[in-house]
Formats: structure tokens, C-alpha cells, sequence
């Protein structure tokens, strides 16, 4: 979960000062100035000065016209070059995530460090129980050699006086593949054939130095080319805003969207294909099954855990199912699947029948820019409502819910992942050789996609908000023996 920070401030507001261009039809003319205006001259700057300030602005929008920091050739290419280019474009790539290396430079390596609390003890556990003698003592007090360290860490275990700290890179940390990492300049970069594009490192990031990458610019074309938009709305945005559905669907129609559909539908029938496909494997002896709707799930698999393969469920995700009804009924659409994570956009790319992405903060940045506050307007009406447990798949144990919901299978044992870190990787790694459940349920996020990078409310709050729209939903129908 993200928790709200600067950064993120920062991030959203320069995503509404971009959409306000956008709506204005003057993206072009006037992008260059946003960086100007939210560091205006002689105001107090948060890192060396003014200009680098405006710079790393610059760096950040860019991702938002959707470009990889290192699309960049030439330094002086202004902001309303990129404008130019990102509406001209017609090709993307499925890379989600981009540091802005302007803005990765206070982190240092993940390092161990003694404090002022050093006492100087007799018993100097710190450096008797160094394996690299790494430590010795000057002037009373522990030093670290940070060229002989290796970061074991057994220093700050053994400290009596909780005098040694743990100074992570805040990102490294957080990622759970190890697939970001500083380079030769000492900058973070993503290893994109490791990364899962879970967005762990985007929320942690003090610094607001890795940008997700945006289609914002693609939908407003789109939109002024008077295509008809179609919103698909993941399940965890009833959880968003502090307002009842209705009221999100009714701000998607004020702001341009013709159409706009629950995801949940998808999840009905991934729901009911999910529960005959673990019937199947299991009749068939199989041990057990992992879920396959969390797409950031899925690439960890495909990258890192090959042992696991073959427990994946070959069902597909929601939002596959309900684009391609949608597609189906709107043909030429602009389908736009609106997303809690940047794992989910990833998905886009690779699911012809969506043609975008926009996040739960870009909707909101998009609220805000047009002046509509949800809390004041009508409330849409839903005709064709989902199955509660479909909506549920927001929350962890949701999928796992629906599957046993539409079975009747009494030998189900299932199990939840909450939450993808280094702990649960080696959980899941030993699954193969000894499965504790035979429906196992894998969510990244904690808490499920409501937990996501990209998510509005608190997640405690948002459950309950979700809750309330899983219990003015129907039950889902059984249909498996």
C-alpha cells in the first residue's frame, strides 16, 4: 500500500495540471510551464535549487506522456516536443515502470551504520562477531570498514544498545524480485527481465524517482477524435472514493466515457472456469492450483519460480473476459480498462481487445481537473448487476471465495498469499514438493488489489467501502458438482 506522502502529492498534482491541459487542447502550447509553475522563481526549493527541482518536474511528466526516461537523446528536447511526438504516436511498449535518474541520487547503499548510542562497551559483540572484522573501535566508539562489510547484519543483532541501524535503499527493499538496483552511477535501475512490474518500488520511493508510465495522452486523443470511450472498472474501485458506485460509474459519464462496465462480470466467469479447472486437476490427481488473476503473480512465476508453472491456472483474469464481451459489442471502441496497479497496465498492453489504461489516481486527477465531485452528483443506475462474490475478487480471499462459492465440492482446502514479499516467495517455491492447501490464492498486493500502488483510499477503508457494494449484490449461482 502506498501511504501518503510529497511525492505523491506531487505525482497527482501534476497529473490534473496535465489533464487540465489536455481537456483545454493545449497540452502542446503550454506543458513547458507546468514545471515553471510549480517552482516558481525565488520559492524554497526541496533539493540543491530551484532548477534541478524543475527539472526532475520535467522528468516526471515525461513518463506521464508516456516515455521511458531513457527515450531521451538530447537534454534540451522540451516538454511540448514529447507532447508532439506522444500524440503523433501509434505504438507503445509493455515497459511500465521508468526512473527518473535526476531524481535518484540521495539513496545510499543498503549499508549497516553505527549511531551516537555507541557506548564503547567491554564486551564489544559488534566486532568479536564480525565474520569479516569489519568492525573496529576509534575513540571509544564502533566503526564500520563499509569495503570489508557485507551487510550480514549479525553487528546490530548482537548490539546491546540497539546502537547499529539497517539503512535500506528503500526501493531495493521493497521489491521482491531484486530487480531494481543502482548501475554504474549509482542510479536505480529496473531490470526488466526480472521485474514483475508490481509498482512496490514506486510506492516506496522517497524521492519519487520511478514513474509509471501513462496513457493519459493516447485516451484524450482518442476522445477529441470523437471515438466512443468505454470504461472497464476492476472491482477494487468500489472500495475508491468514500461513495457508492453509482456515483464512480456517473463521474466516468460526466467526464466523456459513453460506456461503462464492471470488470466484475469477467470475474463471474473466471470464477466458474477456475472451479471446474481445479475439479479437473484434481480428479485427475492433481495436488493443487494456484490462482492466476493477479497478473503481477503470473510474471513472477513466468520469471523466477519455473517449478511452480505447472500449477498455474490456465483460467484467465476478469478483465480478459470482460473486454472481450465488450469488444464485442463495441467494436471500434476506445476500450480503457481502469486500474488499481501498474501490473494490471502491463496487462493491457498484451490484451488486444483493451486498447488503455488509466489508474485510480489519474481518474481521480481526472475528477479534480474537470471540477466534479463525486460526493455531489447523481448516483448512476446499475441494471445489470454482478454476483457479490465477483466484486469480492477485490479483497484477498475474494477469488478463493467465489471459486468454492460456485462448486460444491466439500475437499477444497484453500489458502491465501497476502501479499507478494521475499517470504512468500520461498512459501510458494515449496509448495510443489509440499502443498498445505489445494486451491491456493495469490494476491501481490496486500490485502488484494485494493492494497495496490495505485489506489486512492486507505485499504482498511476501502474494504469496508467494497463491502457495501458486495452486499447489494445477488449471489453468485452455483454451477459446479
Amino acid at each position: 500500500m502506498a501511504v501518503t506522502n510529497n511525492a505523491m502529492l506531487i505525482r497527482r498534482d501534476l497529473i490534473t495540471r496535465m489533464i487540465r491541459l489536455l481537456m483545454e487542447d493545449q497540452l502542446v502550447e503550454k506543458i513547458d510551464r507546468i514545471p515553471l509553475e510549480m517552482r516558481p522563481r525565488n520559492n524554497p526549493s526541496v533539493r540543491c535549487c530551484i532548477h534541478k527541482d524543475r527539472a526532475v518536474l520535467k522528468y516526471k511528466l515525461m513518463g506521464l506522456l508516456g516515455f521511458n526516461i531513457h527515450d531521451e537523446t538530447d537534454e534540451l528536447t522540451p516538454l511540448s516536443e514529447y507532447a508532439s511526438m506522444a500524440i503523433d504516436r501509434t505504438n507503445l511498449t509493455d515497459v511500465v515502470l521508468t526512473v527518473v535518474d535526476e531524481a535518484c541520487s540521495s539513496c545510499r547503499k543498503t549499508s549497516y551504520m553505527v549511531s551516537n548510542l555507541c557506548r564503547g562497551c567491554v564486551a564489544r559483540p559488534c566486532m568479536v562477531n564480525c565474520p569479516k572484522n569489519a568492525i573496529s573501535f576509534v575513540d571509544g566508539q564502533a566503526k564500520i570498514d563499509h569495503a570489508a562489510c557485507v551487510n550480514c547484519g549479525q553487528c546490530m543483532k548482537v548490539c546491546p544498545f540497539h546502537a547499529i541501524v539497517y539503512l535500506p535503499v528503500p526501493c531495493e527493499e521493497a521489491c521482491p524480485v531484486g530487480a531494481i538496483c543502482k548501475n554504474e552511477n549509482g542510479v536505480e535501475s529496473i531490470d526488466i527481465s526480472k521485474c514483475i512490474n508490481c509498482g512496490k518500488c514506486l510506492s516506496a520511493c522517497p524521492f519519487g524517482a520511478v514513474v509509471e508510465k501513462s496513457s493519459l495522452v493516447d485516451i484524450f486523443k482518442s476522445k477529441h477524435e470523437k471515438k466512443t470511450l468505454v470504461a472497464l472498472l476492476a472491482p477494487a474501485i468500489a472500495g475508491q472514493f468514500g461513495v457508492d458506485l453509482g456515483r464512480i460509474i456517473n463521474g466516468f459519464k460526466l467526464i466523456g466515457f459513453q460506456y461503462v462496465y464492471e470488470v466484475a462480470h469477467g470475474a463471474e466467469t473466471t470464477a466458474r472456469l477456475e472451479a471446474e479447472e481445479l475439479e479437473e486437476r484434481l480428479s485427475s490427481g492433481g495436488k493443487f492450483i494456484t490462482t492466476s488473476c493477479c497478473p503481477a503473480y503470473t510474471s513472477l512465476v513466468d520469471k523466477h519460480i519455473d517449478t511452480l508453472k505447472p500449477y498455474v491456472s490456465h483460467t484467465k483474469t476478469p478483465m480478459y473476459y470482460s473486454a472481450e464481451q465488450v469488444r464485442a459489442q463495441h467494436p471500434n471502441a476506445c476500450i480503457v480498462f481502469v486500474s488499481p496497479c501498474p501490473a494490471k497496465r502491463w496487462e493491457v498492453f498484451h490484451n488486444p481487445n483493451v486498447d488503455y489504461a488509466l489508474s485510480f489516481e489519474e481518474y481521480g486527477a481526472w475528477l479534480v481537473a474537470a471540477k466534479i465531485d463525486l460526493n455531489s452528483i447523481e448516483p448512476a443506475v446499475i441494471e445489470n448487476i454482478p454476483a457479490a462474490e465477483a466484486r469480492g475478487f477485490a479483497a484477498s480471499g475474494g477469488v478463493s471465495l467465489a471459486v468454492k462459492r460456485v462448486t460444491d465440492n466439500s475437499n477444497i482446502i484453500d489458502l491465501q498469499i497476502n501479499g507478494i514479499d521475499k517470504a512468500a516467495i520461498r512459501q510458494l517455491k515449496s509448495f510443489p514438493k509440499n502443498p498445505t492447501a489445494n486451491l491456493v490464492e495469490v494476491m501481490t498486493c496486500e490485502g488484494g488489489c485494493i492494497g495496490g500502488c495505485n489506489v486512492i483510499s486507505n485499504p482498511k477503508i476501502a474494504a469496508k467501502q467494497l463491502q457495501i457494494a458486495v452486499d447489494s449484490a445477488p449471489a453468485i449461482a452455483q454451477q459446479v458438482s
